[in-house]
This record gives structure tokens, C-alpha cells and sequence, in this order.
């Protein structure tokens, strides 16, 4: 990181975000990256209910997605934390670069173990990068702008991800585009790791006659471990996201069920619906900078929590599809403000030689939280009803609010308010 990296004053505005130079790359490369991820997303799973017709192989997909983070993730936050992140990142978008033309290779159902390998190998590279990134971000904006930095990241991955979804949609129904899709995300990831090629930041000194072993992984890790959860802030930021999360991953199973065998909503609704929640978030952006200027990031955390937990327990209510994104657009609002502060929280609490390892336990904790609640959705769904599952759903989310509130109490007392993080658009 340069002296020019940083404004001697920080000045608050999406513009001056932008005058930051290694923001200004970071931010690029990591929303041309979100556009081609969302891209071959949407069309691996469009590729492999085509090869096969069935759920399985989907849901197959997906967990295989998700298992790096609970088996890599906490050991990737360890090496980020003892190398060069930004080489980390620049390897990281390398290889999956690379990787991911090989699902060119694919073309029929015998050959779907191959989506399956290069999809599980690109996840685990993944592992590495998120934390890179999360880690690097205070040393690029300062602490002054986090907020700031972390709420125009966070909307901007979830505009660029709804782009990709339609692009790749577009792309496969008007040209049997699969081939496009795949070579464009290759491109993307070489034009992300170019852009943070850019990116002038200074690692840590290492101590480089230090042996590296899977004892002192291990003591890395444990070290990590106890520290943040010897900090209340990181502790509550963490238990306060997992508990969310066993909320939530039971909602996120049940909604389609429940709008299609309930309500009997036709499927061409689903993009309004969910452009409703995508909208508020979008747009809840800029509260968060507005909210920046008044409230610590304790306080928009667990409050936005409980403003969450009272909308999904609202989905109970619903009769029909009006219903249904009135109350989708009314908890988009809360959705940004929570990811924005909690990664806020994260990247300041511990010292800088331990974010990696802070991010990915994170990370890792709430993967974990949502494949417990998936795997719950459908026995508690049996056994008292979709319906009331919103509910249940809806009082864990407030609940995680008020444990991280009770946990937080008294942590932020000493530290002002962030006076210098409004957004304001140009």
C-alpha cells in the first residue's frame, strides 16, 4: 500500500471512493468477476437439469459448491494470513480462469463428474480468494471509509450478479450459448486478476526461515480461533450471522414450495419476485452510508436483524403473489445493511495478520449454519406446516439480533460514529 493509496482526507461520496486508485481496481475487478460467476451459475445448473432432467444431480451441484468452505475454508484463512494476499487473489483468478474452460469439455450425462470436479476445485480455490479480498480491504480504503466500501461492494455484486443471470439466460436460450457462457467467465476472471495486478499493496514481512507444517498450520488456526472468539465484537458479528443463517436457509428451501403448491403461482412470476427483494437491496446501499453517519456498526447490525426476523416471520401471512413481494422488497432493505456491517466488524476487530483467518471462520461458520437448516426445512415443514416454518424461521433471525445486542453491549462505548461514509450518487 502506497501513500497515494489513501486520501490524506477522506471526503465522503461514491466519487471519492473512486479517486481512491487500489479501491478503483478492487472494486472493478471484483464485480467483473461477480457478472461471469453468476453467469456460469446460472448456466451449470441450466446445463446439468438439461444433461440429466433431475433434482438430484442439481442439488448434488450445489452441495458440492458448498462444501469447500466448511473443509478449506478455515485452513485458506491461515495461508492468507501468512502470504501475500494479493498474489493469493491474482493465483486465485488464474487457476479458475483456467478451470473453468474445461467444462467445455462437457457434453453429455456420462461426462457430468467432470462439472462436478472442476466446480468442487474451483469453490476450494475460492476459498482463498474471498478472504484475500475481505483481509485487504481496510489496508486499500482506510478505516474511515470501510463501511462505505463494503455496502457500494455489496451492491454492486448483487446488480452484476442479477446482469449475469439474465445474460447467461439469454445467452443459452437464443444461441445454445453454453460455450459462450464458460469462455466469457474464463476472460473475466483474466481481467479481474489484471486489475488487481494493479493494485499497490505492500505484504507483511515474513519471516521466511520460519518452517511451514501441518503442525503450524494447525497452531495458526487455533490461534485464530481463540482470538476471535475471544473478541465479543468478532463473536457477536459471527454467532450473530450463524444464527441468521439457521433461519434463513430453511426459508430459502420452502419459499419456491410454498408460492408454487400453496399459492399456485406461475413460474414466469419469479423474476418480478425476485427483482422485488433485489430492488431494495440495490437500493439500501446508500441508507447504509446514511445510516453510517449516525450509528455504530453494532447497532445497524443487530437492529437490521431484527427488522429481518419480523419479515420473514410475514411471509407466513401471504395470500397471494402481491403478498409475496411486498414483503421480499420490504426485507431486501435490511439484507445489505446487515452484510455491510458485519464485514465492517470483521475486517476491524482483529489486527491485520489475523483477518484471513477471521473472514474464513466466518465464512465457514455460516456455511455450516445454512446446510443445517436446508437439511431441517423439509422434516419441520412435515411435521407443523411451511407456514409456520416462516415463523420459526423469522423469531431465530430476531433472536440472532438481540444475542448479537447482549454480546456487543459496551464493545463500541469509546468509538465515535463513522462521520465519512456517505454514498451519494453522481
Amino acid at each position: 500500500m502506497t501513500e497515494q493509496s489513501i486520501p490524506t482526507e477522506a471526503k465522503p461520496g461514491l466519487k471519492d471512493l473512486l479517486q481512491i486508485r487500489d479501491f478503483k481496481y478492487l472494486w472493478s475487478g471484483q464485480i467483473i468477476s461477480s457478472l461471469g460467476d453468476s453467469m456460469t451459475g446460472m448456466a451449470l445448473m441450466l446445463l446439468v437439469n438439461e444433461l440429466t432432467g433431475s433434482t438430484t444431480a442439481l442439488a448434488t451441484m450445489l452441495i458440492l459448491l458448498a462444501i469447500p468452505s466448511l473443509t478449506f475454508g478455515m485452513v485458506a484463512g491461515v495461508y492468507v494470513d501468512r502470504l501475500d494476499r494479493k498474489k493469493i487473489m491474482i493465483v486465485s483468478d488464474l487457476l479458475r480462469g483456467l478451470m473453468v474452460l474445461g467444462f467445455l469439455l462437457v457434453d453429455s450425462a456420462d461426462q457430468l463428474w467432470i462439472l462436478y470436479v472442476i466446480a468442487f476445485v474451483q469453490a476450494a480455490i475460492g476459498t482463498f480468494f474471498n478472504p484475500a479480498r475481505a483481509a485487504i480491504m481496510p489496508n486499500v480504503v482506510g478505516k474511515d471509509k470501510l463501511m462505505a466500501a463494503n455496502s457500494l461492494a455489496q451492491t454492486s455484486v448483487i446488480i452484476f450478479n442479477v446482469i449475469g443471470v439474465g445474460v447467461a439466460g439469454w445467452l443459452v436460450g437464443s444461441f445454445d450459448g453454453y460455450r459462450f457462457v464458460f469462455i466469457a467467465d474464463s476472460l473475466t476472471f483474466l481481467i479481474s486478476m489484471l486489475l488487481i495486478w494493479q493494485v499497490a499493496y505492500q505484504a507483511v514481512p515474513l519471516n521466511v526461515e520460519e518452517k511451514v507444517n501441518v503442525r503450524k498450520i494447525l497452531s495458526d488456526l487455533g490461534k485464530g480461533l481463540n482470538v476471535t472468539f475471544s473478541n465479543r465484537i468478532l463473536a457477536g458479528t459471527i454467532l450473530g450471522m450463524a444464527i441468521t443463517m439457521l433461519g434463513l436457509g430453511a426459508t430459502n428451501v420452502l419459499l419456491v414450495p410454498l408460492l408454487v403448491d400453496d399459492l399456485q403461482v406461475q413460474e414466469t412470476w419469479f423474476a418480478a419476485i425476485e427483482f422485488s427483494q433485489t430492488l431494495s437491496m440495490i437500493l439500501s446501499g446508500s441508507l447504509v452510508a446514511v445510516l453510517a453517519t449516525r450509528f455504530k456498526p453494532d447497532t445497524i447490525f443487530s437492529r437490521a436483524l431484527l427488522g429481518l426476523g419480523m419479515g420473514v416471520g410475514l411471509i407466513s401471512i401471504i395470500g397471494n403473489v402481491w403478498h409475496v413481494m411486498g414483503i421480499l422488497f420490504l426485507v431486501g432493505w435490511f439484507i445489505t445493511p446487515i452484510q455491510a456491517s458485519g464485514m465492517t466488524m470483521i475486517q476491524t476487530a482483529v489486527p491485520d495478520e489475523l483477518r484471513g483467518r477471521a473472514s474464513a471462520a466466518n465464512n465457514a461458520i455460516i456455511s455450516v449454519a445454512n446446510l443445517v437448516s436446508m437439511g431441517a426445512a423439509g422434516i419441520l415443514a412435515d411435521i407443523v406446516g411451511a407456514r409456520s416454518v416462516f415463523i420459526i424461521s423469522g423469531a431465530v433471525v430476531m433472536t440472532a439480533g438481540l444475542v448479537a445486542a447482549v454480546v456487543f453491549r459496551g464493545q463500541l462505548e469509546k468509538i465515535p460514529p463513522q462521520a465519512d461514509l456517505s454514498i451519494t450518487a453522481e
